[in-house]
């Protein structure tokens, strides 16, 4: 089957929620920075945040920059808008963060063909705008 080019969602479709351990990585998006939670003790990198690093068992948290390129990881080819059940090309990756190793972020890649995306594909950060003033990192074929 071929699918053709693939889609984000709309950003209307979008809602998140957030918590003290996800808030700085929100805030951050809505600048257009792309960060992840690394552990003020260790240093290992965790995403989603958590409240406490399951390497070290520390509190403490940093949130450097990004660069906003990653590799994909995984990846689905879906056709059907999850909102209405209408006839849409969107295809959820999960991407490993360059310059955050053991980092891993789940998002939708636009601006390839749904058919040409595959494990080990290099992309970079877009922002889409979605609901509540929130600002959501996708990605595109770098």
């Amino acid at each position: 089957m071929t699918y053709g080019p693939a889609h984000l969602l709309p950003g209307e479709q979008i809602r998140i929620t957030t918590n003290p351990d996800t808030e700085p990585f929100w805030q951050a998006a809505k600048e257009h920075k792309l960060t992840a939670c690394q552990c003020g003790e260790c240093d290992k990198f965790r995403m989603p945040p958590t409240a406490v690093c399951p390497h070290c068992g520390s509190r403490e948290k940093k949130w450097p920059a990004l660069p906003g390129t990653a590799t994909v990881f995984s990846y689905v080819v879906c056709n059907k808008n999850p909102k209405n059940g209408e006839d849409y090309v969107y295809v959820p990756v999960v991407v490993d963060l360059d310059g955050a190793p053991g980092a891993r972020l789940n998002a939708n890649v636009t601006g390839v063909d749904a058919d040409d995306v595959h494990i080990g594909m290099k992309v970079s950060v877009v922002w889409t705008d979605i609901q509540d003033n929130w600002v959501l990192p996708n990605f595109q074929k770098a």
